[in-house]
């Protein structure tokens, strides 16, 4: 694995990536949150989801050993369990990368294919949750940068679910 994607991107972004296992060692250290499928995990800098990633697989672990005798509630469990994935990234390529890593993760073990409507979902939880902005200033990087908005997730039961929205600024304070 490469720790490095490029001195540029280690000179103008600080870009480094966290060493297998390492990653995996800071994920056990807080193995009782990251099995709980409702626990929220925000990663300021996600990169490419190198800790996104192995959260969102032991929640899904987790959802299949207590939720796979049901279809329907092993699905909506599982899409909590993305629901609860936050992240941001300075880097567009790494924001791409990191939606496309956790969708695939979702989806492969969940056993679902890409016409599927809880991957069409994820997809669409994963566009609000990984936020392309800079966690420093708590803006998007957008042409017109605006304060950094995260939705918190709720499951309702019987496949409902609820959204309320939180600005990053105002939560830090």
């Amino acid at each position: 694995m490469e720790f490095v994607r490029s001195r540029r991107r280690i000179a103008d972004h600080g870009e480094v990536v966290t060493p297998p296992q390492l990653v995996k060692a800071m994920v056990d250290f807080v193995e009782h949150e990251a099995e709980r499928i409702d626990s929220r995990f925000l990663e300021p800098a996600c990169g490419s989801g190198n800790f996104l990633v192995p959260i969102l697989m032991r929640k899904l672990g987790v959802v299949v050993a207590r939720y796979g005798n049901s279809d329907f509630e092993m699905r909506h469990q599982g899409l909590l369990a993305v629901m609860s994935v936050y992240g941001i990234e300075l880097l567009a390529d790494n924001v791409a990368e990191c939606r496309s890593s956790l969708l695939n993760s979702f989806a492969a073990r969940l056993s679902l294919h890409g016409g599927n409507e809880f991957v069409a979902a994820a997809s669409a939880v994963l566009d609000v949750n990984i936020v392309h902005g800079d966690a420093l200033s708590m803006r998007t990087c957008d042409d017109l940068p605006q304060p950094i908005t995260f939705a918190e997730w709720s499951y309702l039961g019987r496949g409902r679910y609820r959204r309320r929205d939180f600005r990053l600024d105002i939560l830090a304070q």
